[in-house]
């Protein structure tokens, strides 16, 4: 196959020629053309979430991970107390990381097929005034749940705590007002939803809250307040950039305003979701959330019973067709993912059910029902 294989995955995505192309060049990190374009970048990806009155963008380097890592370090003061909504890896990977930093951390426990609940979080606030900050995760990409961040936020600001979240796998794609959805912070990456390539993580802060977080972190290169500090000082970050990455996110963007931003942006992942969905279905394959906890990101499917069905040969047979998939992320079912995401439409979903349909005759697999 000719192509390069299409990553049905979370992320690295499956990224545009125009994209990988801006790449190429090679970038001076202090020269002026470079600072301009980390300047219009961050101009760009605080008009996604109407943010630019009241927030500033922080760029990071390194993966998502460490922009969720850094975002806790630099908001939360050293004897806060941060509340973690839990329905899946991820929320249980914010968890440790608040932990990691030094910080105290209460978890609230929810199953992985549910979304977070409101009500839950507002008598764990109750419960206990010590917390200073609620982390929740938008989507739980480890299920591809989708949590209900507006009401979540409601709560939030009306029990005066601070806010972060891990958009990680929704920016650029979910609706995000900062004019109406008060947060601290908001956490995503470049080789997500905006279809940059992986190696630059953000974090959209509210100005307010930022002024206040002097000396709130034990690490040099994470520290969100000295980064924004010096790079407003001087247009330049404050360690080698990822340059290659910085650019061709800013080519990708370009993109996404031709697109048509944020609304076409859903409107595509979410024709390539009920592809994805549809046609598996057609095959046996069953979906693991009901529909309406279905973020159009990643879906999670069941494994089929069938004795013959072994999901490293499953995988294998299914890049051999040019696609690569995803493994499971639960602990008590055995599952697969199947992400929706990246510089691809309907027409790729539907050449991916088509391969993954002939890894089924091929493998011979007929139980298509979940395992027990």
């Amino acid at each position: 196959m000719d192509r390069d294989k299409i990553l049905l995955t979370p992320g690295p995505l499956t990224t545009t020629l125009r994209t990988k192309l801006a790449m190429l060049r090679d970038w001076g990190s202090w020269d002026s053309q470079f600072n301009a374009v980390t300047a219009q970048l961050r101009s760009r990806l605080l008009e996604i979430v109407h943010a630019g009155k009241t927030h500033t963008v922080v760029p990071l380097q390194g993966s998502g991970t460490f922009a969720v890592e850094a975002a806790v370090a630099t908001l939360v003061p050293r004897d806060g107390h941060v509340l973690v909504l839990d329905n899946g890896a991820y929320c249980k990977r914010a968890a440790k990381l608040t932990q990691l930093m030094g910080r105290r951390a209460t978890v609230v426990e929810f199953d992985e097929a549910e979304a977070v609940s409101v009500s839950r979080l507002e008598a764990a606030l109750a419960a206990d005034a010590s917390v200073t900050h609620v982390l929740v995760v938008h989507c739980e990409t480890g299920t591809g749940v989708l949590n209900p961040l507006e009401a979540l936020a409601r709560a939030c600001e009306k029990a005066g705590k601070g806010l972060i979240v891990d958009a990680m796998s929704t920016f650029g794609a979910l609706p995000i007002d900062a004019r109406t959805l008060r947060f601290d912070a908001l956490v995503a990456a470049s080789g997500k939803c905006l279809e940059g390539v992986p190696g630059m993580g953000f974090v959209v802060v509210r100005e307010e809250a930022l002024r206040r977080c002097a000396a709130n972190s034990q690490s040099l290169s994470m520290d969100l307040h000295d980064q924004h500090a010096y790079m407003e000082r001087t247009g330049q970050w404050r360690f080698t950039p990822p340059t290659h990455v910085v650019v061709a996110l800013n080519e990708a963007l370009a993109q996404y305003e031709a697109e048509g931003g944020q609304p076409a942006r859903l409107a595509r992942y979410s024709a390539n979701c009920a592809t994805l969905i549809g046609a598996m279905r057609d095959l046996g394959f069953e979906p693991f959330l009901r529909e309406e906890l279905q973020a159009p990101i990643i879906v999670t499917f069941h494994a089929p019973a069938d004795p013959n069905y072994e999901f490293r040969r499953f995988y294998e047979m299914a890049r051999d067709r040019g696609f690569i998939l995803y493994p499971g992320k639960l602990t008590q079912l055995e599952t697969f993912r199947v992400g929706c995401i990246g510089a691809i439409g309907p027409n790729e979903m539907r050449q991916a059910v088509e391969a993954v349909a002939d890894v089924v005759r091929t493998i011979g697999l007929r139980r298509m029902g979940r395992a027990s």
